[in-house]
């Protein structure tokens, strides 16, 4: 056992006795951790609002180093989440950041970079920037950092490198673009116009920091929400639950 202290977002609390929580983290320092927060569930609770879904806080915690709870001692609340105060969606979009974090990494996987990145997200969803570019670009970035981003310059199957045809087809079972000898007998493709294709390459860059978020067009956001949508499925196995509130990203 060893004491540790990181900085962490809240991705989940759930009951588990009558005084006690168990709370699901996102840590700078130690990736996705589950908790015993002992007494959270308390009038007087000794973490305060540091447990509340998608806030920042700084945490100590004993770390079992086994497959038992590491045991929450310390919660001190940074920042708490309000971009719901300005719309639904920019909530939906905060929930769905817990979400993708959940979802798409396993327990003890340290990625400093995807902390920052969800930081960076759930602070930039209460300024004025926009959702659909937000979304678009942790969907993106997450995806590079786990190893499974398509490929948007040369066939998944080939690795042929693509042209620039005014339209191209992307195939979600295979992971990218195909080329046209390897899109006969192909599942799952769909077309995507060359515009559609620079703002998914954009949105993919490893140097995200650097980029000036811009509206995404109008006649772009469904072809990349079905796309983005149907390619988390198909890795997953399975709906995401957000997917379902953020439909408004589409139009």
């Amino acid at each position: 056992m060893s004491l540790e202290k990181s900085d962490a977002i809240v991705l989940r609390v759930y009951p588990w006795s009558e005084t006690s929580s168990i709370a699901t983290l996102f840590t700078r320092d130690f990736g996705k951790i589950s908790v015993l927060a002992k007494g959270a569930r308390r009038p007087k609770s000794p973490f305060e609002a540091a447990l509340d879904l998608l806030s920042i806080c700084r945490v100590v915690f004993i770390n079992k180093n086994s497959d038992a709870l590491d045991l929450l001692t310390e919660a001190k609340l940074n920042k708490r989440f309000r971009a719901g105060s300005r719309s639904l969606l920019r909530l939906y979009s905060g929930y769905y950041v817990a979400e993708l974090l959940d979802r798409l990494t396993d327990k003890g996987d340290r990625c400093p970079e995807m902390y920052d990145l969800a930081a960076i997200t759930l602070q930039e969803l209460e300024e004025n920037l926009p959702v659909h570019s937000l979304v678009l670009r942790l969907e993106l970035q997450i995806l590079r950092l786990i190893g499974n981003l398509p490929t948007w310059d040369f066939c998944a199957q080939c690795a042929v490198p693509m042209g620039t045809e005014p339209r191209q087809v992307f195939s979600v079972a295979a992971g990218g673009l195909l080329c046209t000898n390897c899109q006969k007998g192909a599942r799952l493709m769909m077309q995507i116009s060359g515009q559609t294709l620079e703002t998914l390459r954009k949105y993919s860059s490893i140097a995200w920091r650097q980029q000036v978020l811009q509206e995404i067009p109008m006649e772009q956001r469904g072809s990349i929400r079905g796309l983005i949508t149907k390619y988390l499925t198909y890795f997953l196995d399975r709906n995401l639950l957000l997917h379902a509130y953020l439909e408004e990203l589409g139009r």
